[in-house]
């Protein structure tokens, strides 16, 4: 079952002499649970597709269906909606709230969308990513391991069609990154969660099932 397609999806910036062609009609799609890696090299135009398919930029033309909807069509408003309850964002940065504790920050989409949170859910999110002896603690309490977890974790509280992962081992150690990305492979495997990485780094995008490459805004192959 297709669960995402990219149809022609193009981004320029500027005019003129200072025009950039980020995205030059990219088209793929994706089937439900896939683990995908995009990979190419910085300023190849992979997080600018990254952040198109998620919503959290609006394209020059082109489009973005997912679970059959096209994303485009909503205002801001619902886009932002559709975008917390059915994209789950992974970033290489972690963006975790530092005034909020692991707890807090992996249900936090579910608190500003007013849901319940299931206890249960809940607890077992926690040991999967094996966190449950840190759920109390802060941001600043945690390594960056365990920050990234809990960025992951907020991005599954919510059982979203999609999870969106943007260089999710980009700060960390060679070890660390090995446990990040077999926690993504784990939660493709046990939740049948539809995964998009982006990635410079070839060792880690083998670990998905399909590898797209981009070079200059284009698709050069998979």
């Amino acid at each position: 079952m297709e669960i995402l397609k990219v149809e022609n999806l193009t981004k320029v910036y500027g005019k003129g002499s200072t025009q950039v062609v980020a995205l030059d009609h990219v088209s793929f799609s994706v089937e439900k649970g896939e683990f995908v890696a995009i990979v190419g090299a910085s300023g190849s135009g992979k997080s600018t597709l990254l952040h198109l398919i998620g919503g959290v930029d609006r394209p020059t033309s082109g489009k973005v269906y997912i679970d059959g909807k096209d994303i485009y069509d909503f205002n801001d408003d619902k886009l932002a909606i559709f975008r917390r309850r059915q994209v789950g964002l992974i970033y290489q940065f972690y963006n975790l709230i530092p005034i909020l504790n692991v707890e807090e920050n992996i249900t936090l989409p579910l608190s500003l969308d007013n849901r319940e949170v299931r206890r249960e859910d809940l607890e077992d999110l926690l040991n999967l990513l094996g966190l449950e002896k840190r759920k109390n603690h802060l941001p600043n309490e945690l390594s960056g391991g365990q920050q990234q977890r809990t960025s992951i974790g907020r991005a599954l509280i919510t059982h979203p069609t999609i999870i969106l992962a943007d260089e999710p081992t980009g700060n960390l150690d060679s070890k660390t990154s090995d446990e990040i990305v077999e926690l993504l492979r784990k939660s493709n495997r046990d939740y049948k969660q539809t995964i998009i990485m982006i990635t410079h780094n070839m060792e880690i995008a083998a670990c998905a099932d399909r590898i797209i490459k981009i070079e200059d805004g284009k698709i050069v192959g998979e």
